[in-house]
């Protein structure tokens, strides 16, 4: 029976099926592997099912029998995957499991930032003086009817976040590096823009790419001062897609309304700047944070691992 690795504990649901067709080495009595416990068992398995840890060239050489590297999320950006498949090692995602979760959490930091929902909750509970019911303009939001959300890379969580702000009553426009010619912009009324263009009239801009070398740093000092100072920005992604410290800069001096984040440059740092500024509402990488999502994305991984050992291609197979 093949090996399989899990660095990090599942829900007992998520784990069923991986155990019924390998055997499974994985943390019972804490939550995760370190990483010197990574390298020491890596050694013996047949497949890595990565969660949550750094992939890099020292574990994959400590790996003599692994063939694939199953990743428990979307973003593969934590392993090496060029060095992984110079060692013939296939790599594989899970895209379809995180898409709903994922849009939830973004349309949730839009919700709570424009309504000044988290604002307001903070100012109540710490029973703020200058904070009264029914004084009009001290907590005012914004409407999101009739608002322009921009969205930078349409795949399965950009529709999913566009499918929500069309039952809001939003307009859509969305940059990628490739038009969407399908019939997904008709029944969305969804336009494709250039990326500055869609920065200057977008009332919101909620990035959904992945973090690659072509887009760190997609939003710099630049890009964001394209963006109308009445403008949000919303960011589920990867941290490294927005230049943190230019954000900060035009958050604190007025240049941007506000800002929805749930990933950060540096996790799990975030700048203390961030910390004390009223107009950004903060999570801690929650994107895909659900019992159902996770369960899901234990089953998507096993698939891989699945189909990989069948012989087959597996289903999200990314190098």
């Amino acid at each position: 029976m093949k090996k399989i690795l899990v660095s990090y504990t599942l829900p007992e649901e998520g784990l069923k099926p991986l155990k019924e067709h390998f055997e499974v080495i994985y943390p019972t009595d804490k939550y995760r592997f370190s990483r010197e416990e990574i390298l020491d068992k890596i050694a013996e398995v047949d497949g890595y099912l990565a969660v949550n840890v750094s992939v890099d060239a020292e574990i994959i050489d400590a790996a003599a029998a692994l063939k694939i590297i199953a990743n428990y999320g979307v973003g593969y950006d934590s392993i090496d995957v060029d060095y992984a498949t110079q060692q013939g090692i296939v790599v594989t995602n899970t895209p379809t499991a995180v898409t709903e979760a994922t849009a939830e959490t973004a349309f949730g930091l839009i919700l709570s930032l424009l309504r000044n929902i988290t604002y307001c909750d903070r100012k109540l509970r710490n029973g703020d003086p200058g904070f009264t019911w029914g004084m009009l303009q001290k907590h005012t939001g914004s409407s999101l009817y009739g608002k322009t959300l921009g969205i930078i890379g349409l795949g399965r969580i950009g529709q999913a976040v566009a499918r929500r702000a069309i039952t809001f009553g939003m307009n859509i426009l969305y940059y990628q590096r490739n038009r969407l010619f399908d019939h997904f912009e008709r029944l969305s009324s969804a336009r494709y823009v250039p990326l500055e263009e869609l920065l200057t009239q977008s009332d919101v801009v909620s990035l959904h790419t992945p973090l690659t070398e072509s887009t760190r740093h997609l939003l710099g000092a630049a890009e964001l001062d394209r963006m109308k100072p009445s403008a949000f920005l919303i960011n589920t992604a990867r941290g490294p897609v927005v230049d943190e410290q230019a954000l900060i800069h035009r958050l604190q001096t007025g240049k941007l309304a506000g800002a929805g984040l749930d990933v950060y440059e540096e996790e799990p740092h975030i700048p203390n700047e961030l910390l004390q500024l009223e107009n950004v509402v903060l999570t801690p990488h929650i994107g895909t944070e659900t019992i159902e999502a996770r369960i899901a994305m234990a089953h998507e991984a096993t698939l891989n691992l699945l189909t990989f050992f069948e012989g087959k291609n597996p289903p999200h197979q990314v190098n």
